[in-house]
């Protein structure tokens, strides 16, 4: 009996091998390519380890490619939505969950027309307002975007996890004196840090590996962003592939980085709505 039973058990845990097989293998091949030249990349040793570890290509995309610089602005541009899109998701939810006042469910609907909206829909009005404001090839003609179209996706998650904090803990805070900030500062946002790790994954994921608007509303050299630098090390005639992998890599371990670190509290977020009481 007991060797019949192991036996489903054992098949589970080789499906799981050959799963977590199959989803790391990518993260391996771009590793190996980054340390590759074109020769083993095309032909001779597409899969394998490198003949010749070119630890080379990571320089030349660090300093040649000024993937390091690109690195820096992705790395402003996405803290800085990161912090707007939490302060304002948070207090809006704040205001329309936790207060009553009129229309506060219109206004809630309005931010979630926001999700049906293709954020490249948008491209030609965003371009004429910025340019109007003169926003163009700064910074913040890709935060203020960037936080926009991020704000719907934050609020349907935060208003997920504080309808679920009991509303006795807002009467008890009053009751100790507490004002509205009060309540906001000390009571609720401490509890909301899972459903806030969702929100700073989703919203870095937004900011660090969109192209098109970071193609378009920048075009000086100095502000560019890792998507924009990468697609730039493609030369017309010949390219070398290696520094390019290099760079794949340099713009993708930060973010497998912060989901291991994070992972933990985004269950818990998505869990957050399936228990009561």
């Amino acid at each position: 009996m007991k060797k019949s039973q192991n036996i489903p058990r054992t098949l589970i845990y080789i499906g799981l091998v050959i799963w977590a097989i199959v989803n790391l293998f990518p993260v391996y091949w771009m590793f190996t390519f980054s340390l590759k030249d074109n020769e083993e990349i095309f032909g001779s040793n597409v899969a394998g380890l490198p003949r010749h570890w070119l630890w080379s290509n990571y320089t030349e995309a660090l300093k040649t490619g000024h993937m390091g610089k690109y690195f820096l602005n992705s790395g402003i541009v996405a803290v800085t939505t990161i912090l707007i899109t939490l302060a304002v998701a948070l207090m809006a939810t704040f205001a329309l969950t936790r207060m009553i006042w009129k229309r506060r469910k219109t206004l809630n609907k309005f931010f979630m027309l926001g999700l049906t909206i293709p954020i490249h829909a948008s491209i030609v009005p965003i371009y004429v307002t910025l340019s109007r404001l003169h926003l163009l090839n700064t910074y913040m003609a890709l935060i203020v975007p960037y936080a926009a179209f991020s704000l719907s996706m934050a609020i349907l998650v935060c208003t997920g996890f504080m309808n679920e904090i009991p509303r006795e803990l807002d009467e008890a805070a009053c009751i100790d004196g507490c004002s509205i900030w009060g309540i906001f500062f000390r009571v609720i946002v401490p509890l909301m840090k899972p459903a806030v790790a969702t929100v700073g994954i989703y919203t870095f994921l937004q900011c660090w590996n969109e192209l098109m608007f970071a193609n378009i509303f920048i075009s000086k050299t100095a502000l560019k962003t890792l998507p924009v630098g990468i697609q730039a090390l493609s030369g017309q005639y010949t390219t070398a592939w290696g520094p390019i992998g290099a760079a794949l890599v340099v713009a993708t371990f930060p973010t497998l980085f912060i989901y291991v670190f994070l992972s933990k509290h985004i269950q818990e977020s998505f869990i957050a709505g399936a228990i009561k009481g």
